[in-house]
């Protein structure tokens, strides 16, 4: 599986997933013997703050990330503010997913809609989701994707439940402050729904493509966000992912764009929030800081 071509899935298909096992790969990463600290930026407007936190959304059990930078921007913050607020209940995700993913026209089997060469690994992968082949040749392509990249994931010993968005849910509904999404769930899962039939299917292959070095990219992805290095993070995040062009607009760029707008029109208000969104849209030209930039804000880094 090209790990970092699918990024945008895995942030999102982390929330559907159940806990899962650590591996000793992420393990090594989680107690590397250096303090972490991850990113942090600042953007400022009167007497309003907004917070921009890069955040990976899932992680290995007990990865210890907060710094005292981060502890006072949770303390300041009035409410925190991440990509999606996702129900709790993991049935109403996986009947948006159904409701969004299935196919509204007749599409050809499954098997059909991949390359000779990964049919042998569809039919693995298949079997390893325990969804039947008839119910899957009724999703669009980008769903089946999405199904099937839910047991892959499971090698890499980490959990939606040990991310960072739900230690900070946990910390804001302690403290009794809310919690707001950028986007809702539909909207994320209808960014895919937005590629052509021929992206879907690369997609779909890319899902298909297992490598033996994902867990080792995976925990360099991790060591770079945990020192907060831009670079690092912007190459691991950027490793496949430029090679869609289409890919990038949707998920990454013009979200950006969009939550950019959605910053400023924040920082209107007074208070201070914490902006938690996944630390692939803070780094690189089309980074959410640049597309402040165009707008006229200057997000600082402080972290």
């Amino acid at each position: 599986m090209k790990f970092f071509r699918t990024r945008a899935a895995a942030a999102l298909f982390a929330l559907l997933v159940p806990l899962l096992p650590a591996t000793a790969e992420a393990r090594a990463h989680s107690a590397a013997g250096h303090a972490a600290h991850p990113a942090v930026w600042k953007v400022s407007k009167g007497a309003s703050t907004v917070y921009l936190f890069g955040t990976i959304h899932a992680l290995p059990p007990h990865f210890e990330w907060e710094t005292g930078a981060i502890k006072a921007a949770i303390a300041q913050s009035d409410r925190l503010v991440i990509e999606a607020v996702i129900d709790q209940d993991p049935t109403k995700s996986a009947q948006a997913l159904l409701r969004l993913g299935t196919a509204t026209t007749k599409l050809p089997p499954v098997a059909d809609r991949v390359s000779p060469k990964f049919r042998a690994r569809l039919a693995a992968m298949i079997a390893r989701s325990a969804v039947p082949v008839a119910t899957l040749d009724t999703l669009k392509t980008w769903a089946v994707g999405m199904v099937l990249f839910g047991p892959s994931i499971t090698k890499l010993g980490v959990s939606s439940a040990e991310g960072v968005e739900e230690q900070l849910k946990a910390e804001f509904r302690a403290a009794g402050k809310p919690i707001e999404g950028l986007e809702t769930l539909d909207q994320q899962l209808g960014f895919f729904d937005m590629l052509t039939e021929p992206q879907q299917r690369d997609f779909l292959e890319s899902v298909l493509d297992e490598k033996g070095d994902d867990a080792s990219d995976f925990g360099k992805m991790i060591g770079a966000w945990s020192h907060g290095d831009e670079k690092g993070i912007a190459a691991s995040f950027d490793k496949d992912m430029k090679k869609s062009d289409a890919l990038r607009t949707v998920l990454i760029a013009r979200r950006d764009q969009h939550w950019a707008d959605a910053i400023v029109a924040r920082l209107a208000t007074p208070g201070t929030q914490l902006v938690a969104v996944g630390a692939g849209h803070l780094v690189g030209s089309d980074s959410v800081q640049a597309a402040l930039a165009k707008l006229g804000y200057v997000a600082t880094r402080v972290e």
